[in-house]
């Protein structure tokens, strides 16, 4: 039996990374699931036994820092008070937030399995409680990237790499990456609406290429309807982009794009992996991403798209320009993208998980 603990389900990459975990692991049959109450995503339709304990975020930064321990409070009792999880059973963690799962785990001896997700954990103070609990608690550490690992290093327990993986419902989706299949040169980005994910950046980068009539932009946000009509209010004078709310389809988009953009802004973000990037290498398209954390472990620069600082808007508007002009161009990096992109499968995915809980769930019988 595993006990998979989250905190908000939304349609952003931790999520979408838990709910390929879940499938892997065939939690359907050996899975509990407990995820906190405020979000509705990529786990609603996981089929697994879910179980939901207290979570509000607040719209002032202290109130949602005290909710969030007073949600950790609630998940402790919620497995405290489960009578139906087995002694032998594993607790697996995703991200680094529900450290109350981690210290239930402990107390009870259960193995406590933590897969890292993220380096920007704010304020410090609580960076380093959530590092102390992982490294008193855990039995084994995932990491998905090398990069990762060595800006969050968390000792004492056991570490593993695994790469995130493409889920198989958007890998069936891919089909032949052609430049400007949709009439226009499309350039995409899929992203949360706060500013250290770059969405300013893709604005101005639209603005820039105004001029170009054969080159539209759009803009998925990780955000509800109202959300993206405010935000697309405050940016009334962009013509040429189009800004959707949050997706349960995001092939969609990926079926009709030429590049994909990943624009965190190097000096507030760090990208442990780039879930984005990978799905879109799978369709064969070209990306352009930060050169710094797990892109670069993603994306080699020149090969299957360009490494560039989102600050450089510049180098940003060249890059784009050089594949949109450059059918020959875009038609390489995309070759080199589908190859690439075979790293990230799911049976890969899954067949290293399989191992790091075998190996767990032996260690804690011996």
């Amino acid at each position: 039996m595993i006990i998979f603990c989250h905190l908000l389900n939304d349609r952003s990459g931790s999520p979408t990374v838990l709910r390929s975990t879940l499938d892997a692991l065939d939690a359907r049959k050996q899975g509990l699931l407990f995820v906190g109450s405020q979000g509705r995503g990529v786990l609603e339709d996981a089929g697994v036994p879910t179980r939901r304990y207290w979570y509000r975020r607040g719209r002032h930064r202290i109130v949602t820092l005290f909710t969030y321990f007073a949600s950790q409070v609630a998940l402790y009792r919620a497995l405290s008070r489960a009578e139906d999880i087995s002694d032998d059973a594993i607790v697996f963690v995703n991200t680094l937030l529900p450290f109350g799962a981690m210290l239930w785990g402990k107390r009870t001896s259960r193995p406590v399995v933590v897969h890292v997700h993220e380096v920007s954990v704010t304020p410090s103070p609580l960076r380093g409680f959530l590092k102390n609990c992982a490294a008193r608690c855990a039995s084994q550490l995932i990491y998905v990237s090398r990069d990762h690992r060595a800006r969050l290093p968390i000792h004492g327990p056991p570490t593993e790499i695994i790469l995130n993986p493409v889920s198989p419902s958007i890998a069936s989706r891919a089909t032949e990456y052609a430049p400007r299949r949709s009439g226009a040169f499309n350039v995409l980005m899929l992203a949360s609406p706060r500013g250290y994910k770059g969405v300013e950046e893709f604005m101005m980068l639209a603005r820039d290429l105004s001029d170009r009539q054969d080159i539209t932009f759009t803009l998925v946000l990780n955000a509800d309807q109202s959300e993206s009509e405010i935000f697309t209010a405050q940016h009334s004078d962009a013509r040429n982009i189009t800004v959707h709310p949050r997706t349960d389809d995001p092939a969609q988009f990926y079926e009709t794009a030429d590049v994909v953009l990943n624009l965190s802004r190097v000096d507030q973000w760090i990208e442990t992996f780039g879930l984005t990037l990978a799905e879109a290498m799978t369709f064969g398209i070209p990306v352009i991403a930060p050169p710094v954390g797990g892109p670069t472990e993603i994306i080699t620069h020149g090969q299957e798209g360009y490494c560039i600082d989102s600050r450089d808007g510049a180098a940003l508007k060249e890059a784009v320009l050089s594949i949109a002009d450059d059918a020959s161009n875009a038609l390489r990096l995309s070759q080199a993208a589908r190859k690439r992109a075979a790293d990230f499968s799911f049976n890969t995915y899954a067949d290293l998980l399989r191992a790091v809980i075998d190996r767990v769930r032996k260690e804690s019988t011996e």
